[in-house]
């Protein structure tokens, strides 16, 4: 049985956060039932953004965050569109939405309206910059909450360069664990409650938490952002091979860990050197550069290939600082299932799966997005509606089914 079989999951999302916490509950086995307006959710056409192909057969774009639901249209604005959702909420178990509450309060879906009509029901919001303060009603995406001002360009910047440039989404898809992972524990004390729950996630406060090393020792004058050739232990960095590769080294243990660096990287003449084998003496003296320039010159002789192999038969943690393309061909991701292939009218096309796993539910489904609206007629007659009825209802606007993807 799949851990969150018999669950209903009601999806008004947009975009990447919300979206994706609601596929990774239906990746558990929820009935996800997603509700767009009939404009359409604009995740569907970001392709355009993220550089690939988009369209209603093949958009992987939009699968990352809407795997494994069902897709209503259902017209909020119409009463009769209302009254639908209202159906579809009244047994409901969970009802995950980005859109702002001051919108949400203007539809008529805000917690407290929700709560007092559906006293179990699980609210669950993505938020930019939280429920309160100054910016509590400022739009927000991942770049400005979570990267911005929740402190990731800030701190991982190599000190007087720029910010980088990260994949879409790289906030988003953190924020969407948290919010999935509040959501089972609030299911669960309803369990004992009877009671639902409010459980909400911001961009903003993700960020800061996944950046709690950095947030707390600051106030002890460990400052960001770090220039790798002045950090305090030379060997946790990243480093540059022959063959222009980036590889990232963790050896926090440095004054253990020195010399056997140094003779693996064929710098024998400096085993043993008080000058630099030992760390509080190093940055008391302020030669930390100088050691990040000796393996930087080293390293840079190898290739990546080679100085991996003769780190790891040593024991000395490292790993090759890789891209997607490396991705697709790593072993070790295909031997957990870190990556599955979903068959595309183009070909195989590789996506990443949810990173939790479980030992009663090891061969999880994907079934692709599918058109805006595919599965309206279906849902509205679970829910009661007549053929006479849903006619009436797509006639008037109030719902609408299967629709090409406007581009």
């Amino acid at each position: 049985m799949k851990p969150l079989e018999g669950v209903k999951v009601v999806d008004l999302t947009t975009f990447l956060a919300a979206p994706t916490t609601a596929r990774v509950l239906g990746e558990w086995g929820a009935d996800v039932i997603k509700v767009e307006s009939p404009k359409g959710d604009p995740g569907r056409t970001q392709g355009a953004v993220f550089g690939m192909k988009y369209e209603d057969d093949e958009n992987l774009g939009f699968d990352m965050s809407n795997m494994n639901k069902r897709f209503t249209t259902i017209n909020l604005k119409s009463e009769k569109g209302k009254e639908v959702m209202d159906k579809l909420l009244a047994d409901a178990d969970v009802f995950v939405t980005n859109t702002r509450t001051k919108a949400l309060v203007k539809l008529g879906y805000d917690y407290e309206t929700l709560k007092a009509k559906y006293p179990r029901l699980i609210f669950a919001q993505i938020l930019g910059y939280g429920e309160f303060g100054p910016e509590k009603d400022t739009a927000g995406f991942d770049v400005t909450c979570y990267m911005a001002r929740g402190g990731v360009f800030g701190t991982t910047v190599n000190k007087g360069s720029d910010p980088m440039i990260p994949t879409n989404g790289f906030g988003d898809f953190q924020a969407s664990m948290c919010l999935a992972s509040g959501i089972c524990a609030a299911l669960f004390n309803r369990d004992r409650t009877g009671e639902g729950d409010k459980v909400t996630v911001s961009l903003h406060h993700a960020a800061i938490f996944m950046l709690s090393t950095g947030v707390v020792s600051a106030q002890y004058g460990n400052s960001y952002p770090k220039d790798r050739r002045e950090v305090i232990c030379p060997t946790n960095n990243v480093f540059r091979t022959s063959d222009d590769k980036l590889i990232a080294v963790c050896a926090p243990e440095y004054d253990r860990t020195y010399d056997k660096i140094m003779r693996l990287v064929g710098r024998e003449d400096l085993v043993g050197d008080e000058r630099y084998n030992n760390c509080d003496r190093l940055n008391e003296n302020k030669l930390n550069s100088v050691v990040v320039d000796i393996l930087d010159e080293a390293i840079k002789k190898f290739t990546r290939t080679e100085i991996l192999k003769i780190f790891k038969d040593n024991d000395i943690p490292c790993e090759g600082c890789y891209e997607p393309v490396d991705m697709y061909e790593d072993e070790q991701v295909w031997a957990n299932g870190i990556m599955t292939k979903l068959d595309c009218p183009s070909g195989q096309r590789n996506i990443g799966t949810v990173p939790v796993k479980f030992g009663s539910y090891k061969d999880p489904s994907y079934v692709v997005t599918r058109a805006q609206g595919s599965d309206t007629i279906e849902v509205m007659k679970e829910l009661g509606y007549t053929d006479e009825q849903i006619d009436e209802y797509l006639a008037e606007g109030a719902v609408v089914g299967k629709t090409a993807l406007r581009k």
